[in-house]
């Protein structure tokens, strides 16, 4: 419980500064100093390792700069030395004008696929924004009591980093771009069942929920004293992200859970033709959350075969050409795309529907994806066969802030969609039967209606609840609007 209780003393200082404003701030200005601490335990790691083995270690951030130099230096007996250690102005001048251009010039020196590169492009993308030196100095204090240096510590400290990203997804609308609510990814990851050897990729990152699960899953299943690791380290997961703070997030997140040197490009995927994707770019599995709701520029839609200023559209577009034949996908997407009638859509649906199997549609409630009201489906296909058949599950439950979704909520999904079974909340839509609209509209035709036995308190409680979460929404709105 350690890191939690560091936590809570990190908002709580982060919260009384001028440069710090919102929960994303909070995040991102202490990511990139549990970030600097995970580095320095990094490279102590490496350097007991290569002293076991007898080998000569080089530290790749020099002296000046390591942590325990500027950030904790020690007195002649290994105690934090007060009266040596940098605070106020003089630690904000040592660290936006010393500390930032160093740590960011390391991209010009080491090869991408390398942790040092990346450090550099966490610094070239991210700037200080904590205004007062002495709450920097107070961060500094609580993350340097944390360690990373044991498979206890990296756990912990990686289940406590998803939480503040959960809290972050629940802050706002912003925030909500980045996350992903953890059980549902969990659940896609359990049903695509990526192997070892196979390539992984998420073309809408955010903060990497997906490739992080996918590892964790990977992981589990690697074999003792082979190359397994070492493949799931340089040769499995590759993600692109388009927005800096996410960008930033999402390789801190990778790292915390175990992929040293992340394979995450800053670019905007949607930006690459679809001609452009050739048989060496594509991969065996692909887990996504691609952003609805937004629109592109004309010369990006320009881009995919079927035009629409939709961008989880074009997304869907790039997933299918970018997996290899036999490949799978679970992708979210609003579940109007399985019935509008505007051309766009139709002609989408066609194109899954005769170059993929779309096997399973997993029908979502509007509360799994918090603060936005949206209902949303997943969508689980194959390249390279059309769909003969489609298995519905409609996961009929509500969930709010207070309670969110978990794995046993999806717990029936899972052992139903292994056999494709019938139930109250699944069953099967022959395509045949389709008409040339495509329509794949959530219908269920075994839902029994049930009656409201819930006691006039708990339908009490639930009001409260609502009334709450509307209170805190009109709250995040006049911030906003400052």
């Amino acid at each position: 419980m350690k890191f939690e209780s560091a936590f809570r003393q990190i908002d709580d200082i982060l919260w009384k500064d001028a440069g710090c404003s919102t929960a994303l701030d909070y995040v991102e200005q202490s990511s990139w100093i549990l970030f600097l601490k995970y580095l320095d335990d990094l490279e102590k790691t490496r350097e007991l390792q290569a002293e076991l083995a007898g080998e000569e270690y080089h530290h790749f951030i020099d002296e000046k700069h390591q942590w325990s130099s500027w950030a904790m230096p020690k007195d002649s007996e290994g105690n934090y030395d007060h009266t040596h250690a940098l605070v106020g102005d003089d630690l904000l001048e040592f660290v936006n004008t010393d500390l930032w251009p160093y740590l960011s010039r390391l991209k010009d020196s080491y090869n991408s696929n390398t942790i040092e590169y990346k450090v550099g492009i966490i610094f070239t993308e991210i700037n200080n924004k904590i205004a007062s030196g002495y709450t920097l100095r107070g961060v500094i204090e609580q993350v340097d009591r944390l360690h990373f240096q044991t498979a206890e510590d990296k756990h912990e400290m990686s289940a406590l980093y998803e939480d503040r990203l959960r809290q972050m997804g629940n802050a706002g609308r912003n925030g909500g771009e980045y996350y992903t609510a953890r059980p549902l990814i969990s659940t896609i990851i359990h049903v695509l069942r990526p192997k070892i050897g196979e390539t992984f990729y998420d073309g809408a990152a955010g903060s990497c929920g997906f490739p992080c699960e996918a590892y964790l899953y990977m992981h589990a299943h690697a074999r003792p004293g082979t190359t397994d690791e070492e493949t799931l380290q340089k040769h499995t997961f590759y993600a692109k992200e388009l927005k800096g703070l996410a960008y930033i997030i999402g390789m801190m997140n990778m790292i915390l859970h175990g992929i040293e040197s992340p394979n995450v490009i800053k670019t905007n995927t949607l930006a690459t033709p679809l001609s452009d994707i050739q048989p060496r770019d594509q991969v065996d599995v692909i887990g996504a959350n691609p952003p609805f709701g937004g629109a592109e520029r004309e010369e990006i839609q320009q881009n995919f075969p079927i035009r629409s200023s939709e961008t989880a559209y074009m997304f869907l577009q790039h997933f299918i050409k970018m997996l290899k034949p036999g490949g799978r996908a679970g992708i979210v997407i609003k579940n109007t795309f399985l019935s509008n009638s505007d051309n766009a859509s139709v002609a989408l649906r066609k194109k899954l529907l005769t170059e993929c199997n779309l096997t399973t549609v997993l029908d979502l409630p509007s509360g799994v994806f918090t603060g936005t009201g949206v209902k949303t489906v997943v969508l689980f296909f194959r390249k390279g066969e059309p769909t003969r058949k489609v298995w519905y599950y409609q996961l009929d439950k509500h969930f709010t802030k207070t309670h969110p979704l978990t794995e046993a909520d999806l717990a029936e999904f899972v052992h139903l969609q292994a056999t494709k079974a019938e139930s109250e909340h699944s069953w099967t839509l022959d395509t045949t039967t389709l008409d040339d609209h495509y329509d794949l509209s959530v219908k269920n035709p075994n839902k029994v209606e049930k009656v409201d036995d819930r006691t006039p308190q708990e339908i009490a409680a639930v009001l409260v609840n609502l009334n709450n979460e509307n209170t805190d929404l009109l709250k995040q709105i006049k911030e906003m609007l400052g």
